[in-house]
């Protein structure tokens, strides 16, 4: 029988830590805290629930937000200062804080809202799969009255992987996992690089290194998560450049974890190719070309060709 499915079927109470980095996004850690509040609600008395905050502001910003929600949670909630406005010198704080006080080590974006059954979902399929580790998708959302196009164009599927639930998969996302702790304690070669901290893909590497160390990754299609765009986001030249940061920063992930960069390259001029019949193939089926995402299409595959030249584009 797998190792947890004897912890979670027992009286023993897993303790879970939800570890969320931010960045001068009070209000979007605000409505995290209550989302999670819901959930932690949800699941009653099967685990024991805390949080671990790591402002990456130098001026502890989030703090008044800690403290408000100390009392809320049955592990209460730790706040830390990373300070540095390196993501993944954030994250490994977070982790690192939130294994020591776990069973369970749950990663989740300041800028994301799970839904009442997150937790639920994703102790549920570790219970049946005796995974080390499950990973949930993560639903993009702009306020609705963002353009038009933004939602009818799949603009928001950016990075969007879905698989069955409770399968087996090769990667996992730090907007939207629960890990092991044990399995993070006794791994501590496997943490986040801090080289990509400012170029973004350090979830990517993490992930993929994590797997080829051991680590199970199990899939839940319940455990959805959803990052709620501001409206700062919901206009063109936004989409553009985080579509060109998007293939600039795979290309990056994706060669530091071994993939070799002649694959890269084809898999860009390939993507490159798609980018520029879409619009062509849409109007021989009678549909509307989609002239705005054939551009941010192109521009993701022009950042991923990009990266052979030694291109890194700052994910800030």
């Amino acid at each position: 029988m797998p190792q947890e499915a004897t912890l979670i079927g027992t009286s023993t109470r897993p303790k879970v830590v939800v570890a969320v980095c931010t960045y001068n996004r009070n209000q979007a850690l605000t409505t995290l805290l209550e989302a999670l509040q819901t959930s932690v609600t949800h699941l009653g008395e099967r685990a024991a629930v805390g949080v671990v905050i790591v402002d990456d502001s130098n001026d502890a910003r989030a703090r008044p937000i800690a403290e408000q929600y100390k009392n809320h949670f049955e592990l209460g909630v730790v706040f830390c200062v990373s300070g540095r406005q390196n993501i993944s010198l954030a994250r490994n704080l977070a982790i690192e804080t939130a294994m020591q006080m776990s069973d369970w080590t749950v990663t989740i974006d300041d800028d994301c809202e799970p839904v009442r059954e997150w937790l639920e979902a994703l102790l549920d399929v570790q219970r049946m799969t005796g995974a080390d580790a499950i990973s949930g998708p993560m639903l993009r959302r702009v306020p609705s009255d963002s353009p038009r196009w933004l939602t009818e164009e799949p603009f928001l599927e950016l990075g969007l992987e879905r698989a069955a639930e409770g399968a087996e998969v090769i990667s996992g996302s730090t907007f939207n996992s629960m890990i092991r702790s044990e399995w993070l304690r006794q791994h501590p070669h496997v943490r986040f690089e801090p080289a990509l901290g400012v170029v973004g893909g350090e979830d990517m590497v993490f992930f993929r290194a994590a797997r080829a160390a051991g680590l199970r990754i199990h899939y839940s299609q319940r455990a959805c998560v959803y990052e709620n765009e501001p409206p700062s986001r919901a206009n063109l030249p936004y989409q553009l450049r985080v579509f060109f940061w998007h293939g600039n920063s795979t290309y990056i992930a994706c060669v530091r974890s071994g993939i070799p960069p002649g694959r890269m390259v084809l898999h860009g001029i390939a993507s490159l190719g798609r980018a520029l019949l879409r619009p062509m193939v849409r109007l021989s089926k009678g549909q509307r070309p989609q002239l705005r995402y054939c551009a941010a299409s192109m521009l993701h595959a022009i950042g991923n060709l990009l990266g052979p030249l030694g291109v890194k584009v700052d994910h800030r």
